[in-house]
């Protein structure tokens, strides 16, 4: 252990993490990074398979947005946004609404994923509270959601690691089971069904229509609950539902918005517009962070009104609309248009999902390897036959990315989840390694 890990276990309190792991596993410092690779205080380097937490886009130290956050920070760094704006949040929010799902037309700034869950759950109660409907108090959610980790985003979220021990805190959210391919209740594929499972949402919200604000859903990509990959077209029926009942569609693209599926917003494989989407991460291309509710002129003008009839709302924090967020964005969305991005993560994701098939065919441990995009999830399985799943106790998948990490590649588990979500300025060679060294790593863990 260097002096660097000994300082930092004394003064430091890790996220997502059980600190005694570190007594025997201490953090990597890491100094620097660029492309696609971080590098330790030792001088070691390792590929981030997992772009730091599904932010970074475009490489650590990218040239175009080092640049641009310079700038940046010569003019401005904050200002108030309260009677007050500043030329990257306005030029941001001008893209985002041209880049968004049709009648998207509103921006509402906040500085990280859970406060943009907050601020659309927050919007959506009191737009009703407004317009006479005073019953519709509550949110649906599905089973395995994340939508964050502040109360509120907890509440609709359905992940007992992180939420059971605050249930006395949260509010109730009406569950409905959501769609699991993998272990498909009806016996279909995803890739050759009708989303038969959205009966179980379609049934909870009908029954509790007069009560439910709305809907809150991750579009196509159970990401926290392991990269669970559902078809578009339960999508357009939750359009549909929604839109019968007075209940509004809240899109959480936190993580995969700005190219992650595909296409820049995960919404746009089922050709819909939700009424609320709240976009993080990605946005600033892992430098700073940004979060925005993007929503319709129908629900802005809900709280649009003379002053003393109080219908503001009055939400805040102290760093919204920060500048060099905004402006990072900018440069961001600007490369994805003078790069052409999407495109060349076709080719990406292609060769991504040809490498594994070579690699993985009929390996006696992955269950499934599912794809959208640039996101790949390798599930492990102790039986391919029935689909049953390790014991959690085991932790068979942060083993194996201890293995990983020796070798070279951040490949940050799910549970028993191995997944690829890497920058998308990845070459060939780093989707070689990326893929090769999971599966190396995979057999070593279980000695094959």
């Amino acid at each position: 252990m260097n002096s660097y890990q000994q300082k930092d276990l004394q003064y430091i309190w890790h996220p997502c993490s059980q600190m005694k792991d570190y007594e025997d596993f201490p953090p990597i410092v890491i100094e620097r990074g660029k492309g696609a690779y971080l590098y330790d205080v030792d001088g070691k380097s390792y590929l981030d398979a997992v772009s730091s937490w599904w932010v970074n886009l475009f490489g650590h130290a990218n040239d175009r947005i080092n640049r641009a956050l310079s700038e940046q920070a010569q003019k401005l760094e904050h200002v108030i946004f309260a009677n007050f704006s500043h030329v990257p949040a306005i030029d941001l929010a001008e893209e985002i609404v041209r880049i968004a799902p049709e009648g998207l037309s509103k921006v509402f700034f906040a500085d990280n994923g859970s406060s943009a869950v907050e601020a659309a759950l927050k919007m959506s109660f009191h737009y009703h509270q407004q317009t006479g409907h005073p019953g519709k108090t509550k949110f649906a959610a599905i089973t395995d959601a994340y939508h964050g980790e502040t109360l509120g985003a907890l509440s609709v979220g359905d992940i007992d690691l992180y939420s059971k021990i605050y249930k006395p805190l949260m509010m109730n959210t009406f569950r409905a089971a959501g769609p699991d391919c993998y272990r498909c209740p009806y016996g279909k594929s995803r890739e050759m069904c009708a989303a038969e499972c959205f009966d179980s949402l379609e049934r909870v919200v009908t029954e509790h229509a007069d009560e439910i604000c709305g809907v809150i859903i991750e579009p196509l990509v159970q990401c926290a609950a392991g990269m669970k990959i559902y078809p578009p077209v339960y999508l357009k029926k939750l359009r549909r539902l929604c839109t019968k009942h007075n209940i509004h569609f809240i899109a959480d693209e936190i993580a995969v918005g700005f190219g992650r599926t595909g296409k820049m917003f995960a919404c746009e494989h089922a050709g819909i517009s939700p009424d609320m989407m709240c976009v993080s991460k990605g946005i600033t291309a892992g430098y700073l962070p940004l979060s925005l509710v993007v929503t319709t002129d129908a629900i802005f003008s809900a709280f649009y009104a003379d002053y003393a009839e109080l219908k503001a709302f009055l939400h805040s924090h102290s760093y919204t609309g920060n500048a060099l967020a905004c402006a990072v964005a900018r440069e961001s969305l600007r490369i994805f248009h003078d790069e052409d991005v999407l495109a060349r993560n076709e080719i990406k994701a292609r060769m991504i999902s040809e490498k594994v098939a070579t690699l993985f065919n009929a390996h006696p441990y992955v269950g499934e390897y599912r794809q959208q995009g640039m996101i790949g999830a390798l599930e492990l399985v102790a039986d391919k036959k029935t689909k049953a799943a390790f014991d959690w106790q085991k932790r068979v998948g942060y083993g194996i990315y201890r293995i990983a990490l020796e070798k070279g590649v951040l490949l940050r588990p799910l549970g028993n989840v191995i997944y690829f979500m890497p920058p998308y300025i990845v070459e060939e060679e780093d989707i070689e390694k990326m893929v090769s060294v999971a599966l190396a790593s995979i057999n070593q863990y279980f000695k094959l």
